[in-house]
């Protein structure tokens, strides 16, 4: 499929109004997107699951523009930032979305989870924003979508805004970019994996912050560094090769060879920063005195259970829902007390994104 394929031929000129809603969620990766080229593509394929309570509910009221001309409100509990990346998403998208250019939007946006605790709140707001829109055009145009042209499309879009959001769009296991002799994948929009064994359904994920702080370069520049990077293809090998052996681990239910991978990929992320020009530290001494201990405690306590980063200091502690028990007995009893400060969500793999009445 290529971007033609998301154009329309539909007049731009509307006469509609209305209001939508979608809610969608933030996603982790497990296999790490890092580096882009062109028009938002990624220079490495990625594999995340979505999260099921850290979500980002997003309302679009639209309506002809007295202008004559493209405009829109946003109101919403989003950092100061997003204002600006909202233009510039518009800007991409006007190609691909006709009744935009005699809109008029008020957008209404509000998050389940804090902002700078190591949850990827742009993936979740653009996708909840790309679902919307995509909603509006069908309702305009509903000739032209199937079901999975509608979700391709939200994540076409998504993609736009920010290349993560691209994975937001479905529930489960995620993958986005093109793999080496899979013909199904696309650097255009993310596909959802199944099957995937029982052992990785149930999924928890307990966010480990440890630092509010923005961060100390942002993902569109950290992304940059990897263009002329001594190591950047080696790490897009390891990524292709990464992302093949995990999606045999997800079918097979096999813990440890899980273990091994997500936490390599982890390291590999914040080792390309830290050998960059310039590099960065991006984890803290607390981040790694949590990573000691998880693997202290899978050893200790033979229970299958592993860490993974985005691009801070906050730490994500994935386990089975079979040992939640014993995971949140040992954060109470042995990592809260070592760490005075550190505040957890308690998250978990979801089923994606929902349309709200």
């Amino acid at each position: 499929m290529t971007t033609e394929n998301f154009l329309s031929d539909a007049v731009s000129e509307h006469s509609s109004s209305g209001t939508v809603c979608w809610e969608s969620p933030s996603n982790i990766a497990l296999v790490k997107y890092w580096g882009k080229r062109g028009d938002q593509l990624p220079a490495n394929p990625s594999l995340s699951f979505s999260l099921n309570a850290s979500r980002t509910r997003t309302q679009i009221r639209f309506e002809p523009a007295k202008s004559g001309g493209f405009e829109f409100r946003f109101d919403g509990a989003l950092k100061p930032d997003f204002h600006p990346k909202l233009e510039q998403f518009f800007v991409r998208i006007k190609p691909y979305i006709p009744f935009l250019d005699t809109s008029f939007l008020f957008i209404d946006s509000s998050n389940t989870f804090p902002h700078s605790t190591g949850i990827a709140s742009s993936a979740s707001a653009m996708s909840a924003l790309a679902l919307g829109l995509t909603d509006i055009e069908r309702s305009m145009y509903p000739e032209r979508f199937t079901d999975d042209f509608f979700f391709q499309k939200a994540s076409f879009l998504a993609r736009l805004g920010s290349g993560s959001a691209a994975r937001s769009v479905y529930g489960g296991y995620t993958s986005w970019g093109k793999l080496n002799n899979r013909a199904k994948y696309s650097d255009l929009f993310a596909s959802p994996i199944a099957p995937v064994h029982q052992n990785f359904q149930h999924i928890q994920d307990s966010i480990l912050i440890v630092s509010k702080a923005v961060k100390k370069v942002s993902s569109t520049a950290g992304h940059a560094l990897m263009q002329g990077h001594p190591f950047a293809q080696a790490r897009f090998k390891q990524a292709q090769e990464n992302h093949i052996r995990l999606q045999e681990i997800l079918q097979k239910g096999n813990w440890d060879a899980f273990t091994d991978l997500v936490e390599t990929e982890a390291l590999s992320l914040h080792a390309m920063m830290m050998t960059g020009t310039p590099s960065y530290f991006l984890m803290s001494p607390e981040s790694i005195l949590i990573l000691d201990k998880i693997r202290e405690f899978r050893k200790t306590n033979q229970i299958s259970c592993c860490f993974t980063l985005d691009a801070g200091p906050n730490v994500h502690f994935l386990y089975p829902d079979s040992a939640k028990s014993s995971v949140l007995t040992w954060i109470d009893k042995q990592l809260k007390p070592a760490l005075s400060n550190l505040e957890i969500i308690h998250d978990s793999i979801g089923s994606g994104s929902v349309k709200i009445s």
